[in-house]
């Protein structure tokens, strides 16, 4: 945890933004794999996490802003669970770490609701995610399971949006923790990976690593060398001498800050010219992307400004042709880039994409495009200091894609389809880094991990 006083400073800013009534916040319970007793790994809600900091199951908080409390609900372990877990502190023990003096048994809450909704008062509470919180929020509120959503607090979301997205120097601090343990996750694989493994070899030996210097990932590595698939989470696929392959894969801190890393390298250790063709329009693409970065730039801009960048490499090699700033503006670029170029990162690798990207990432003045590409861009206004973004743009050859644009005759007048057929069993290629919006610009985050041409062939040449 942080230190308390971190914690009574973000809810009384939350406590000033939101109007009245009273906020609601569910931790997560411990979720069974196959039976009550054998559970996945405990993973603490990030909204819950950010206010309360406590990382322990069966939890619950509630803020009345009208009378200015702080309650934590929790039930004290008990002496058979001691027996199990060893010694464990006290509901009000864990609450003072965190600044809260007032606990209450978990039995509590549904009376303290109940009486808020007997007085008309507001419960305010963010998109549920976890099942069984959903099912809470029944027992709690009386909202049926299937509207639970439709009832979450817009003006919750925004104020705990805006708070968030702007990271402290602590958090930037914990990011890149998450960011070193990445460099040896990506370093580590370049040097692992050999003709002959499968795919879970390499991810199997990262994901270690990440748990042996961490509290884990912070999502399911994408380690495929079927790179054209965007998150390809199989890992039967046998490494053969001439593959390229994507490891997109990021690791948790103690605190659960995450990381979220993308390098593309060649197995053998060496690109083939046209690997390094594509590899180095892309690499073009991600450095203009960052040098593009600073306060007050909509990170849409920097998006359409990368993609730029991408299709004309590809019309220098052939595969795209004609005006390629009609070609971005119309969409034809999105063949070869289908993605955005990036998401907000912190205590969620995608950063509260629970509460909707559209209530944080687009405003009244900047709505979501319906073009493909462009409408799966997650974040787009304008960016302000403090704000931490993957910056990852990336190539890939979709052979289902490419017959499907070819059949309709899309775009014809940008795609050279007769070369691109050429590419159709290449992959794919993506590059991403963590960036930081500053003052005056922006800085990559953490150790710099290698991306040149020269210095990855270097490390995936020197094999363990």
């Amino acid at each position: 945890m942080f230190n308390s006083k971190t914690y009574i400073q973000r809810r009384a800013e939350l406590k000033k933004k939101v109007g009245g009534g009273l906020i609601l916040f569910l931790g997560n319970n411990e979720a069974p794999m196959n039976y009550t007793d054998n559970t996945y790994s405990f993973r603490q809600d990030s909204t819950f996490l950010y206010y309360f900091g406590l990382d322990q199951a069966e939890l619950a908080a509630v803020i009345d802003v009208d009378e200015n409390k702080e309650i934590i609900f929790g039930n004290d372990f008990s002496l058979d669970d001691i027996v199990w877990m060893g010694p464990q502190p006290t509901i009000k023990q864990s609450a003072s770490k965190c600044g809260i003096k007032q606990t209450a048994s978990l039995n509590v809450l549904e009376n303290v609701c109940l009486n808020a909704i007997r007085h008309g008062r507001k419960i305010h509470f963010v998109p549920q995610y976890r099942y069984d919180n959903i099912l809470k929020i029944q027992k709690l509120l009386g909202i049926a399971p299937k509207h639970t959503n439709d009832y979450a607090s817009m003006e919750l979301i925004k104020a705990i949006a805006n708070q968030r997205m702007v990271k402290s120097n602590e958090e930037i601090t914990e990011i890149e923790k998450a960011i070193e343990i990445s460099y040896e996750m990506q370093t580590a694989a370049m040097r692992f990976a050999k003709p002959g493994m499968l795919e879970r070899d390499v991810m199997g030996f990262i994901s270690g690593l990440s748990m042996s210097l961490g509290s884990g990932l912070s999502f399911p590595v994408i380690f495929s060398r079927h790179g054209e698939t965007l998150h390809n989470h199989s890992y039967n696929n046998k490494l053969k001498d001439g593959d390229l392959v994507v490891n997109d894969s990021g690791a948790e801190t103690e605190l659960h800050y995450a990381s979220d890393i993308t390098r593309t390298f060649p197995v053998s250790g060496k690109f083939s010219p046209r690997q390094r063709d594509i590899y180095e329009i892309v690499l073009i693409s991600q450095l203009t992307a960052i040098s593009e970065i600073k306060p007050k730039i909509p990170f849409k801009t920097v998006h359409l400004k990368s993609v730029e960048v991408i299709a004309e490499g590809l019309k220098a090699v052939g595969l795209m042709k004609g005006n390629m700033k009609n070609a971005v503006e119309a969409g034809a670029h999105a063949l070869f880039m289908p993605h955005g170029l990036g998401h907000l990162l912190g205590l969620d690798v995608h950063d509260m994409e629970n509460y909707g990207e559209n209530n944080f990432g687009y405003d009244d003045k900047l709505k979501r495009s319906t073009q493909f590409g462009l409408k799966y861009l997650r974040y787009a206004r304008p960016l302000v200091q403090g704000v931490v973004m993957t910056v990852e743009p990336g190539i890939y050859f979709i052979p289902q894609l490419i017959d499907k644009w070819e059949s309709e005759k899309k775009f014809t007048e940008f795609i050279n389809y007769n070369k691109v057929n050429a590419y159709r069993d290449f992959g794919g290629i993506r590059i991403e880094d963590d960036m930081l919006v500053t003052k005056n610009g922006s800085r990559v985050l953490g150790r710099p991990i290698p991306k040149a041409v020269e210095d990855v062939e270097e490390i995936a040449s020197d094999k363990i």
